[in-house]
């Protein structure tokens, strides 16, 4: 769609070939270009697995949307001239109210669920003494701009100030003494509700002083609701992103097929006091004393095991072959379990995901059999670009390694109640965020 986009403003004739599930999408996305009768066409979705027989059948086949040859609408949409509607373009007020009229509590929570600001649970009402109250929180200036957001790399940014970044957070039910991790991650420009059908979400590890300062948990229940820190903060980041990029709404400004329940609340601190390994943020190249976020795009899979066992390294190389390829794995372990890789002489989490990397290799035709390996790597293999090209190269049955060592994490956290581990699929995308710089 960017590409039609750019070259339809260019002056090229274009016709954009969409699947027919993507017809909200479509128009909502032309629309906001300024671009409402911009040429489309739809196949019936999926695309992905088909047979070539029942690809040509949708090319030879209707459009599912209008009911018209599909061919035939390629060939008008390409040959038709353009008249003056097609020229005209559009413009947009985006100027909204800062305050909405005085209503009744319960009116006020069905018009927030009605507009779809909320993730559909019982919010803190914004009034203007608790926005003010929460900006006491940061010494930045309500107007000051944040960042910019966005539901898919082909929408509009929407830029947004500290003000109404505090009011997501008071909706969350946020402290004062977040709102520096919550500006943290707005300002990261990572949304936590990206509108990918793979249904990402995000993963948010704080690291730092910051995390003792305001009660975050990397104990007990560390990644669940067990504190209210970790609870509001990860919430307010999924709020925001809602409302500061334009709306997370099925079927135009999301499309996560199956969705995912990180949406709700994913953030939670590392365990630096019980580690015997250097924190994140240290082998990011900060300092212990600065306090920080990490922000992670995160939600495809999730596997779970205990050790460093006997078998330790067959279980984990199983998990690692199993994961999708495309997006390498965080690790989060017990303090329990790093004592022991320590023990097996791992003293450093370099060690650890050397190994790691090593250890998890797939026969080379496995590898490329994968949707997004093949949309995303495969180019980039053609191209040349190593360690791709050489997997490229490699016979059928040729083992391969599926992940670099730059992109595997491991953090600690946990409460030593059991020696267990969970590996989080989680691009990392130099999305670690300073929160004293929002302080």
């Amino acid at each position: 769609m960017g590409l039609a986009l750019s070259l339809e403003q260019a002056g090229v004739p274009t016709v954009a070939v969409h699947t027919h599930v993507f017809a909200r999408l479509v128009k909502s996305t032309i629309t906001t270009h300024g671009m409402p009768t911009a040429r489309n066409v739809f196949v019936p979705q999926p695309i992905v697995g088909r047979t070539p027989a029942e690809l040509r059948g949708y090319v030879e086949g209707l459009d599912p949307i209008t009911k018209r040859p599909f061919i035939q609408e390629v060939i008008e949409g390409l040959s038709q001239p353009l008249n003056d509607n097609d020229l005209k373009g559009m413009s947009f007020d985006r100027s909204n109210p800062r305050l909405l009229p005085a209503d009744t509590e319960d009116n006020l929570q069905a018009l927030f669920i009605e507009n779809k600001w909320t993730d559909f649970l019982p919010i803190i009402l914004p009034t203007e003494e608790r926005v003010a109250a929460m900006l006491k929180g940061t010494s930045h200036p309500p107007d000051k701009i944040v960042g910019r957001l966005r539901a898919t790399a082909f929408r509009e940014e929407w830029e947004f100030n500290v003000e109404q970044v505090a009011v997501n957070a008071v909706m969350a039910g946020c402290k004062p003494e977040y709102l520096p991790v919550v500006l943290a991650l707005a300002a990261s420009g990572m949304s936590a509700r990206s509108s990918s059908t793979t249904s990402w979400a995000c993963i948010s590890v704080v690291n730092g002083p910051i995390r003792n300062e305001i009660g975050l948990n990397s104990g007990i229940g560390a990644l669940g609701p067990y504190a209210h820190a970790n609870s509001t903060i990860g919430r307010a980041h999924n709020l925001l992103s809602i409302n500061l990029q334009g709306g997370s709404v099925p079927g135009d400004t999301y499309m996560g097929s199956t969705g995912n329940p990180l949406n709700y609340s994913t953030c939670f601190a590392e365990n630096e006091e019980r580690s015997p390994w250097a924190p994140l943020h240290v082998q990011k190249g900060f300092k212990p004393t600065d306090s920080v976020v990490h922000v992670f795009l995160a939600g495809w899979y999730m596997h779970a095991g205990f050790g460093p066992r006997e078998t330790w390294q067959e279980k984990m190389t199983r998990s690692m072959q199993a994961a999708e390829h495309y997006s390498p794995p965080l690790w989060v372990m017990d303090p329990i379990v790093a004592r022991g890789f320590v023990d097996l002489g791992y003293d450093t989490k370099e060690k650890l995901i050397a190994w790691m990397a090593r250890a998890a290799k797939l026969p080379a035709r496995e590898y490329w059999d994968n949707q997004w390996v093949q949309t995303l790597v495969h180019p980039h293999a053609v191209a040349g670009v190593e360690p791709y090209a050489s997997k490229l190269k490699a016979a059928p049955d040729e083992m391969v390694e599926i992940f670099q060592e730059k992109d595997i994490n491991i953090i600690v956290a946990g409460g030593e109640t059991q020696g267990g581990w969970k590996m989080f699929s989680a691009n990392y995308r130099n999305g670690t965020i300073s929160i004293d710089a929002w302080r």
